[in-house]
C-alpha cells in the first residue's frame, strides 16, 4: 500500500495569539472523547457534526446522537483503513462509510476495529457505500477523525451532520457538547509546540554522570509532557551529542524484548556519558506517536502475523504518526541549533532540518537483535530505510 515511510501528520500554520486558545479547545474536545461523550465539530460552510469516538460506541450512543440530530450518523476512517478492509484505495485522505438503514455499534465497531471478532462479513460489504476524498481545508469528517486520533483513540469517528441547524454553538449548549472548530483540530500538533515551555529542572546524579540535569517542557495548556535530560554542560557554540527518543513503556521500563527501544535508551546514555557531554530527549509519543493502547493492539495483530508497519496501517494510523517539531523546540530553548545526532531513523534527520536546527552529523546507533525483535528491526530497515 506504501513504501512504509510515513511523512507523519499535516503541518498548518496557526498564529501566536490563537495557539493558546486552539490547544485549550482540543484538549477539552479530546476529554470528552475519551468518556465516552459526543462533541460538535464546526466547519466551514455552516458545516457542522456531532460525532463520537467510534471506539466508545454502543446501541445507546448510537440511538442517541441519531435522535438529537435527527440525521442517520455515518462511519469516518482514515482512506488506509478503507483500503485494509478492501473498501476502497489509499490515495485520499478519509473515507466515509454509511448503509442503507443505517450502520448498528456491532457493525460500526467491525470496520473501525480490525481486532474485534465479528469482522466485516460479505453482507455488510453489500450493504456499505464508500466516499473516499481528500481533506478538504475544514473538512468536519476529516476532523473528528484526527480528533479520535489525536486523544490517542482509533482513528475512527461515528458523525451525524448538523448542517441544518442555524445556529450550532446554541443548539451544542443547549444540549451540554463541547464544541471544537476543524481549524483547531489540523492545528492543533502546531499550536501545542508553539506553547512549549521549559517548566522546570532539577539535578538528577545518575551512574557515571553526576552532573546531570532533567528538564521538563509542557505546553501552556497542561498537555503531554516532553523531558531533556542534560549531561555534563555541552557547549551550545558546538554539535551537542544529540538523541531523540520516544518513549516506550514495554521497552524502557519493562525491558520488553520485542523492540530495541530499552537498549537504544541505556546505550545512547552510555554514549552520552563516554563523549563527557550530550543531550536525550524523552519524547511523549508512545508506539511511535499512537499511544500505548494503540500500541497494545498493534502488538495483537503483530501476534496474528503483521509486520509492526502493517499493523498500525491495520488500525488505520500511518506507519509513523511521530512529529518532531517538540524536539526542535525544546532543543532551541536549551539553546542548541547544531547537532551530531544518535540514529538509524533518516526521518529524524529531515525533520530536524525542517524545523530548522542543523544535523552535521549522523552517529551510527545499533544494538544486536534478538529471536523476538529480529523480524521487527529487519522490517525498520527494510520498509523504512533505517540504516543498520
Amino acid at each position: 500500500m506504501n513504501d512504509g515511510k510515513s511523512k507523519g501528520p499535516e503541518i498548518y500554520e496557526v498564529s501566536a495569539a490563537r495557539a493558546p486558545l486552539t490547544v485549550l479547545s482540543v484538549e477539552r474536545a479530546m476529554g470528552e472523547l475519551r468518556r465516552g461523550r459526543p462533541v460538535v465539530v464546526r466547519g466551514g460552510g455552516g458545516h457542522a457534526v456531532l460525532t463520537l469516538a467510534a471506539e466508545a460506541m454502543s446501541t445507546e450512543n448510537l440511538k442517541l446522537i441519531q435522535d438529537i440530530s435527527g440525521t442517520i450518523p455515518s462511519l469516518a476512517i482514515t482512506a488506509r483503513r478503507a483500503a485494509v478492509l478492501g473498501l476502497a484505495d489509499s490515495a485520499g485522505k478519509i473515507a466515509i462509510v454509511s448503509g442503507l438503514g443505517g450502520l448498528g455499534a456491532d457493525e460500526i465497531s467491525a470496520l473501525a476495529n480490525p481486532l474485534v471478532q465479528a469482522g466485516v462479513t460479505p453482507a455488510l460489504r453489500e450493504k456499505l457505500t464508500v466516499t473516499v476524498r481528500e481533506n478538504p481545508g475544514h473538512d468536519c469528517a476529516a476532523a473528528a477523525v484526527a480528533l479520535s486520533k489525536i486523544a490517542r483513540l482509533l482513528p475512527a469517528a461515528v458523525t451525524a451532520t448538523l448542517d441544518d441547524i442555524d445556529d450550532v454553538v446554541a443548539w451544542a449548549n443547549r444540549h451540554d457538547f463541547l464544541t471544537v472548530d476543524t481549524g483547531d483540530i489540523f492545528q492543533f500538533e502546531t499550536a501545542a509546540v508553539r506553547n512549549l515551555k521549559r517548566i522546570a529542572e532539577a539535578r538528577v546524579p545518575i551512574s557515571d554522570a553526576h552532573e546531570t540535569r532533567i528538564v521538563a517542557f509542557r505546553p501552556a495548556d497542561g498537555g503531554r509532557e516532553h523531558l531533556a535530560i542534560v549531561v555534563g554542560k555541552p557547549d551550545p557554540d558546538a554539535p551537542v551529542l544529540v538523541r531523540l527518543h520516544s518513549e516506550c513503556f514495554t521497552g524502557d521500563l519493562l525491558g520488553s524484548l520485542r523492540c530495541d527501544c530499552g537498549d537504544q535508551l541505556q546505550g545512547a546514555l552510555a554514549e552520552i556519558k563516554k563523549a563527557g557531554a550530550g543531550v536525550l530527549l524523552y519524547l511523549a509519543q508512545e508506539g511511535r506517536g499512537i499511544g500505548l493502547i494503540n500500541k497494545l493492539r498493534a502488538y495483537e495483530l503483530q501476534d496474528l502475523g503483521f509486520d509492526t508497519m502493517d499493523a498500525n496501517e491495520q488500525l488505520g494510523f500511518d506507519a509513523d504518526e511521530r512529529v518532531y517539531m517538540p524536539a526542535a523546540r525544546m532543543l532551541k530553548l536549551l539553546g542548541y541549533q547544531k547537532v551530531r545526532l544518535l540514529t538509524n531513523n533518516p526521518d529524524k534527520l529531515t525533520a530536524l532540518g525542517r524545523y530548522g536546527v542543523e544535523v552535521v552529523e549522523r552517529v551510527a546507533h545499533t544494538f544486536p537483535a534478538n529471536q523476538h525483535n529480529e523480524f521487527y528491526l529487519q522490517t525498520k530497515a527494510v520498509r523504512s530505510g533505517h540504516q543498520f
